[in-house]
């Protein structure tokens, strides 16, 4: 192997890491940790679910919010197609998501939603980070009520 195709197997493992630690702090409620993924002046788009079209801080206050009346939320993320260019790339990204919530009645409801996220990445000193990410919902499925949920 080549020392650029080397450096560009790198970049993409680099890149697939910040798309795989994204779901695993927001599942977990870590959201100060996305500050490491991020570039300081990120432009995140979230309008697709009623969020706002802002920076990171915003995205967070936005997420704290909509995420908070769930038991428990797993973002499952696809194989990222991802396309270098320098010291920037590209990525677009499938998600499945399905949310758990208490409905009225005390039973454990399933919410399923499926989103593409597409990024775009900035390569400084610090390494790559997310400068861009719109998130676009495909499908929602709502409000499946299954008492053996047991989030």
């Amino acid at each position: 192997m080549s020392t650029p195709d080397l450096q560009a197997v790198v970049d993409r493992l680099e890149i697939q890491d910040l798309i795989s630690r994204y779901p695993v702090f927001v599942d977990d409620k870590q959201l100060d940790s996305l500050d490491g993924l991020f570039t300081a002046d990120a432009r995140l788009d979230f309008t697709s679910f009623g969020g706002p079209q802002a920076g990171l801080g915003e995205v967070k206050e936005f997420l704290t919010a909509s995420l908070g009346m769930f038991a428990s939320t797993q973002h499952m993320m696809g194989l990222p197609m991802i396309t270098l260019n320098g010291d920037t790339a590209t990525a677009k990204t499938s998600c499945h998501n399905p949310m758990v919530m208490e409905g009225p009645d005390g039973k454990r409801q399933a919410w399923l939603i499926g989103l593409w996220y597409d990024d775009e990445f900035a390569k400084s000193a610090d390494g790559w980070r997310i400068a861009s990410r719109t998130a676009t919902r495909c499908y929602a499925v709502l409000n499946l009520n299954d008492t053996n949920l047991t989030a």
